[in-house]
């Protein structure tokens, strides 16, 4: 009989990026959960939508990758907030475009330059081209694991 190989999950890649992810995704979900009493899911929508202007649930779960039902249900929840609007396209009456209200573009705003500020002390770490390096790096991983879009803009 073969033994299988062993897994060390402290070097194994995709376990080490998904707990990073998680640690850099709860570090700044402190600053829009506590003051917005905003989700991780949440936040992704408005982030998309104030980056973008408006898209449709299926259109926002393209660019988060988030599952369409978790778009749909949190959407849900922003709108009966007041915080994103959902209008019927007038020229395609089957589109529902996704829109940040006043107060969605209110909180848009104030959640903005702390993030930033967050991700600034990250980079920090970092020098300028260990910074590209780095960007670099994960442009090339993501179009490994989808090679048939790309998972940001800039790629």
């Amino acid at each position: 009989m073969t033994e299988s190989p062993a897994l060390r999950l402290d070097g194994f890649l995709p376990y080490r990026l998904s707990v990073l992810s998680n640690a850099v995704s709860r570090q700044i979900a402190d600053i829009y959960e506590k003051d917005f009493d905003l989700t991780i899911w949440h936040w992704r929508i408005i982030a998309v939508l104030g980056e973008t202007g408006d898209l449709t649930s299926t259109e926002v779960a393209a660019r988060t990758l988030m599952d369409k039902p978790s778009v749909s249900r949190a959407a849900t929840s922003l709108i009966e907030r007041g915080v994103i609007s959902r209008t019927i396209d007038a020229e395609d009456r089957r589109r529902a475009p996704l829109a940040l209200t006043d107060e969605g573009k209110a909180i848009y705003a104030a959640v903005i330059p702390r993030a930033l500020a967050c991700e600034k002390e990250l980079l920090d770490a970092f020098t300028d081209g260990e910074k590209r390096d780095l960007h670099g790096l994960l442009t090339r991983l993501s179009r490994v694991v989808s090679p048939d879009r790309a998972l940001w803009a800039g790629d």
